[in-house]
């Protein structure tokens, strides 16, 4: 018979997706099955049993039902490997299957009228009796005639004990395994549900693992300056009794670099291998602070650099590159109270990596008002079936991240950004600017498209922001912008690691992300 998963391997990506690749597990003898509620470009849900060590799969556009009178359309897709059965997550957009996974429902089947479900599918009819937590009694799947290559068949349930008129799947929303939605799920693409572990221990992040409390312990015992080793490299650090955030009570220096410390392997995907410039405030944010771009010569070896050969004459030459955790950590020790990394990566520095959208508010722009803007463009964006994400800015604004494949350039992000916010202006246009001076427009908000440009930069994910209390620059669920609790500084440097250790990262769903742009 060949590989039954070869086709399933062949269309993956199992460096970008999490998707078990699997093995044939020849004799198990099981007979397990699964459904799971999927939305990738259109929602479905995939009816899997397991036979002979894979699991042979039906994508059932509207789903299975108990109701015996209805006839659902199934397509026969290529064999999945066992570990399917509790597969639960977000695969990326981009990537064959891209959406989101919940495994809607779970249980046992035992083949009908045959001893060998495999010779049934072969011959164009399964029967199979199931005792799933929402499914029960009889199925049946027959190929229909003339559908080509035979991958069209018509799923029902016989008229049995189980059976129950009028039964809707879509009435009953919600993962056998971890009890979330397809929402719940694609807000926290980070975390996974391990159905072998005890109910309080089966949800398991996907994020890096922080820094050991053992370090920032050492941190905690050092005086005014030493050494301190973090992430394997030994930095020496300063002023660390100094106050940079005003507030009650005032945040120090040590106290900013044991938050960046313990954020940074979460924030480094969003960091690494770009250029980064640096917004330094030496003497604390209640003081002016200044731009930073050239790496200084006494930076250490090992801090990542990139050479700009384009450089003009007074121009940064080399930036510095956060390949690393500790790197963020020196930036934090050098006074760089906020990180800005480019939008493009130095292998390629005229061809950025994410379209920007800045809802820059004005004077007269409540936060109401911003929100509303936000919304829109979610919808918009939405719409389009474009992948993106929002972020709070730290200070009064929104930020949306598009991630996008190689090849734009930035003309082409700008004016595809310009046409999807003037769309967006169009429906409130009392809310909106498009004057590039601050003192013509009236206080409205500025839909500014025009941060997406070489050398432009807005504030990272995770980064400080220059203000009191130290409010952080913080990813959001598309939902949250729905809660009468949000803020734009809602989070800060003693809040937001909580914030991640409860909901994880929001922006992790468009790490890898690899769209084209829709026209518009």
């Amino acid at each position: 018979m060949g590989d039954p998963l070869e086709v399933y391997r062949r269309k993956r990506d199992f460096t970008r997706t999490p998707e078990p690749s699997g093995r044939v597990k020849p004799g198990s003898g099981g007979r397990q099955f699964v459904v799971q509620r999927h939305r990738a470009s259109r929602l479905h849900y995939d009816l899997r049993f397991e036979i002979d060590g894979v699991l042979v799969s039906w994508a059932v556009p509207k789903g299975p039902t108990l109701d015996p009178k209805v006839r659902r359309l199934a397509m026969h897709v290529e064999d999945h490997p066992i570990e399917y059965l509790h597969f639960e997550g977000v695969i990326p957009s981009g990537e064959y299957g891209g959406g989101d996974v919940i495994v809607w429902d779970a249980g046992t089947w035992e083949p009908v009228k045959t001893e060998d479900p495999r010779v049934a599918v072969a011959g164009g009819e399964l029967h199979a009796e199931v005792r799933g937590e929402k499914l029960r009694g009889r199925l049946v799947l027959v190929r229909q005639d003339g559908s080509g290559d035979g991958d069209a068949w018509m799923l029902l349930h016989k008229r049995d004990e189980h059976a129950v008129e009028g039964w809707d799947p879509e009435e009953h929303p919600r993962s056998v395994l971890s009890g979330r939605t397809n929402e719940q799920v694609r807000a926290c693409p980070d975390r996974i549900w391990r159905s072998d572990a005890p109910a309080a221990e089966a949800e398991v992040s996907l994020l890096p693992e922080p820094l050991p409390d053992e370090a920032i312990d050492e941190l905690g015992r050092l005086g005014k300056a030493g050494t301190w080793e973090v992430f394997g490299r030994r930095l020496k650090v300063t002023n660390l009794d100094k106050v940079l955030f005003p507030g009650d009570p005032p945040v120090t220096k040590r106290e900013l670099l044991a938050y960046t410390a313990r954020v940074a392997p979460v924030a480094l995907p969003y960091y690494e291998g770009r250029p980064l410039n640096l917004h330094r405030y030496p003497e604390g944010a209640a003081k002016k602070g200044f731009w930073h771009k050239q790496r200084p010569d006494h930076a250490p070896e090992w801090l990542g650099a990139w050479d700009n050969d384009e450089a003009d004459e007074g121009e940064s030459t080399t930036y510095v590159v956060a390949d690393e955790p500790a790197a963020l950590v020196w930036a934090a020790n050098f006074g760089a109270l906020e990180w800005h990394p480019w939008t493009s990566r130095t292998d390629a520095p005229h061809e950025p990596t994410y379209a920007l959208v800045d809802l820059d508010p004005g004077t007269a722009t409540s936060w109401d008002d911003l929100l509303v803007l936000a919304r829109l463009h979610r919808t918009a964006l939405g719409h389009l079936g474009v992948t993106a994400g929002a972020k709070v800015t730290g200070r009064r604004g929104i930020q949306i991240w598009v991630p996008i494949t190689h090849g734009y350039s930035f003309a082409d992000t700008r004016a595809w950004v310009e046409a999807l916010s003037r769309t967006v202006g169009k429906v409130v246009p009392e809310l909106v600017s498009w004057k590039w001076e601050v003192k013509e427009r009236q206080g409205l908000a500025r839909l500014d498209y025009t941060q997406n440009a070489i050398n432009k930069t807005l504030v990272g994910p995770y980064s400080p922001r220059a203000a009191s209390g130290a409010p952080v620059s913080v990813p959001i669920s598309w939902d949250e912008l729905d809660d009468p609790g949000l803020r734009p500084d809602r989070w800060t440097i003693r809040t937001v690691l909580d914030r991640l250790e409860r909901v994880g990262d929001p922006f992790r769903s468009l790490l890898g992300v690899q769209q084209e742009l829709p026209d518009l």
